[in-house]
């Protein structure tokens, strides 16, 4: 089919559309029929969200955590009959959370909604009672030298105030043209002038937390917003010796007002956490082998690691779970597929894919001999787009496999060919720039990115379990179809566009290579 179209153009069309294809009558297929069977019947994708959020938690590389759930995740493939191994690539910073307890004692007392940050040092059995002040204005670099010597003994507020704790939806629903307008231009003035202040210190977002600590300072407070009620993104720490906390929007802006009027508010800190050295780090692996080319392979793939200040649960617990109840799926009803079927569960994706980037640098043998990567990873909700990835005749194969995916399930799904290369974003990438057709599958939104990518709210009752029933039985079908096609799939390139932003021809992306020592220096 892809003749038709020529080299390089953009194709964009509902999967739905197929049924007006000539000759494509769709006839029952029983795998198929066993697949929605088998998951409608007894899915057990509540079980395995259980067990890997509430139980295990957070999985964070280099953390007791990930090391269970790679373990958990081993165990339960054994369970169903899947051979599953846990592959090292590399070694990390080992870290433990542990308790946190942060109070405003003067001028009233009130316990505080705030997180440590990851891999943030712990107190031991310290416990900090200190004054806050506010990161100040000043006029340049040295005008901040001179001033850094006040932080001794200080927590230091370095996030900007809000000036609104609710999000633009809710200003649009209840505010006035005039007034909501009149808000984000203050908020965009704003941020400008705090990140003018920033960058006069002479340091970045990055630095100044270890300025701040070689000077003395009690530990670092911050406030990172995600734009939505009661939501914070959670990161690292840049501190080795003091904490770094971040505290909920609201308390922070107690405090921050407080600070600012003269009152003088004292907080109390006790974080704890454990330094467990250099750690390996590891991707489950687990595999149906083939029975007929047991040397290609079809792959499944979901990154296992997560940020920490939630469960993990929309990024990536779902496309873990999505990728693990199907494989469950396939080897109930499909046991001896063609192609060998493999499921890769990721490690360290947030720090920059290195877990499938590892893999496909230390398997050149799977990459040279792969039908199709699948990878899902961007929250809770059923799957509404692929892209061909900007392999020519991607469309010749996946309208194929996607026309036999149950109509209810397909009719939603809008797909583009031959689309453009993901350079990142997930580990379909790593296989993308090695020349292997990789595709992502695109997830309705459900507020993921203001609520759950990377927050403290990322957590089990996120999870909308009937899309994730769909997409396990999108991702079985789909991996069952390439597994059948007679066809090897072509990795045939298009012709990629200019670039509207530089005016030059967009380039394929290149291989990154991983990093297999990671939070170590």
């Amino acid at each position: 089919m892809s003749s038709i179209f020529s080299k390089g153009a953009a194709i964009v069309l509902a999967a739905s559309t197929l049924l007006s294809i000539p000759g494509f009558g769709q006839q029952k297929d029983p795998v198929i029929d066993n697949i929605v069977k088998e998951e409608t019947d007894n899915s057990q994708l509540q079980v395995l969200a259980h067990e890997l959020f509430d139980r295990i938690g957070p999985r964070l590389v280099g953390t007791p955590q990930m090391d269970k759930a790679n373990e958990w995740a081993v165990a339960k493939y054994t369970s169903w009959g899947i051979a599953a191994r846990n592959e090292k690539w590399g070694e990390w910073h080992g870290w433990e959370r542990g308790i946190s307890h942060i109070d405003m004692l003067t001028p009233r007392v009130k316990s505080l909604e705030a997180t440590q940050l990851a891999w943030s040092p712990g107190m031991g059995d310290k416990t900090i009672t200190a004054e806050l002040v506010i990161l100040p204005d000043l006029t340049d670099s040295v005008a901040f030298q001179q001033w850094l010597p006040a932080v001794k003994g200080k927590f230091v507020m370095i996030s900007m105030l809000q000036p609104t704790g609710r999000p633009d939806y809710n200003w649009q629903e209840f505010g006035t043209p005039a007034s909501f307008e009149k808000m984000k231009k203050e908020r965009t003035a704003q941020q400008e002038a705090w990140a003018h202040r920033i960058r006069k210190t002479g340091y970045t977002n990055r630095t100044l937390p270890a300025a701040l600590e070689k000077a003395g300072a009690a530990g670092v407070v911050i406030n990172n917003w995600s734009a939505g009620f009661g939501v914070d993104k959670i990161f690292g720490a840049y501190t080795k010796k003091i904490p770094t906390i971040d505290i909920a929007l609201e308390d922070y802006g107690v405090l921050y007002r407080l600070t600012e009027s003269g009152d003088k508010p004292t907080i109390r800190v006790h974080t704890e956490s454990k330094e467990r050295g250099v750690v390996p780090t590891f991707n489950t692996i687990a595999e149906i082998k083939g029975s007929e080319k047991p040397d290609e392979y079809v792959i499944l793939s979901a990154h296992f690691d997560s940020w920490d200040g939630g469960t993990g649960a929309t990024d990536n617990g779902t496309g873990t779970l999505t990728m693990m109840e199907a494989m469950r799926i396939l080897k109930a009803v499909y046991p001896h597929p063609k192609r060998t079927i493999l499921v890769g569960h990721w490690g360290s994706e947030e720090e920059g894919l290195n877990g499938s980037r590892a893999f496909v640098e230390d398997h050149p043998e799977i990459v040279q001999h792969i039908q199709a990567v699948f990878n899902q990873d961007n929250g809770t909700g059923r799957v509404v787009n692929m892209s061909g990835q900007g392999f020519l005749n991607s469309y010749d194969y996946l309208q194929r496999w996607l026309f036999k995916v149950p109509s209810y399930i397909r009719d939603s799904i809008k797909t583009t060919f031959p689309g453009i290369p993901g350079g990142g974003g997930s580990d379909f990438a790593s296989f993308v720039a090695m020349g292997a057709p990789a595709f992502s599958l695109g997830s309705l939104n459900w507020s993921y990115g203001t609520y759950t990518w990377h927050t403290n709210r990322d957590t089990y009752d996120k999870i909308v379990f009937d899309d994730l029933r769909n997409n396990a039985i999108l991702a079985a079908t789909l991996a069952y179809m390439a597994s059948e096609d007679p066809v090897t799939t072509s990795r045939e390139k298009s012709v990629l566009p200019m670039s509207t932003r530089t005016g030059e021809q967009t380039k394929w992306p290149q291989p990154t290579k991983s990093i297999r020592k990671g939070g170590l220096d």
